[in-house]
């Protein structure tokens, strides 16, 4: 995918006490919190949405895999930019890559491989075709970008 077409969907995440450890810095396993709260709503601006995904065509999101590199510490109140880009598509599962950011600066980034299972008995399926063409922007436009 070329730059010009993978922008990143970015929201919003104001670090509340409850994200954070007596010091006031966001505890680590809170970053994958609002990643996957940026992976959420980067699929509802395609109107997809796990839930419907499962009810609809019988497959679930899993997350096989997450590297994360922390950079700098997100503290308490801050304002963050979560973002998601698809960087990779494969047949049953697809990458995307996440960013944490205040203002300019990165805080955090990761890498998050995500399997496509069969809802029955969690083998690997196929991505259902909406969901393909989302992850490679192919005709689908956004409807919206918190």
């Amino acid at each position: 995918m070329g730059d010009d077409i993978a922008r990143p969907f970015c929201i919003s995440v104001r670090v509340y006490y409850e994200d954070t450890d007596a010091a006031g810095v966001v505890y680590y396993a809170r970053y994958l919190a609002f990643m996957e709260r940026a992976r959420t709503e980067w699929l509802r601006q395609f109107g997809l949405s796990a839930a419907e995904l499962a009810r609809s065509e019988q497959v679930l999101l899993a997350v096989r895999s997450v590297k994360v590199e922390y950079r700098r510490p997100a503290r308490l109140d801050d304002l963050l930019c979560v973002t998601a880009v698809a960087v990779s598509v494969r047949g049953a599962s697809m990458t995307l890559h996440q960013n944490c950011l205040r203002g300019e600066e990165l805080l955090c980034e990761g890498r998050i491989d995500i399997a496509c299972l069969d809802a029955g008995d969690f083998r690997p399926r196929k991505l259902p075709p909406e969901l393909a063409r989302v992850a490679t922007f192919t005709d689908i436009p956004a409807r919206r970008n918190i």
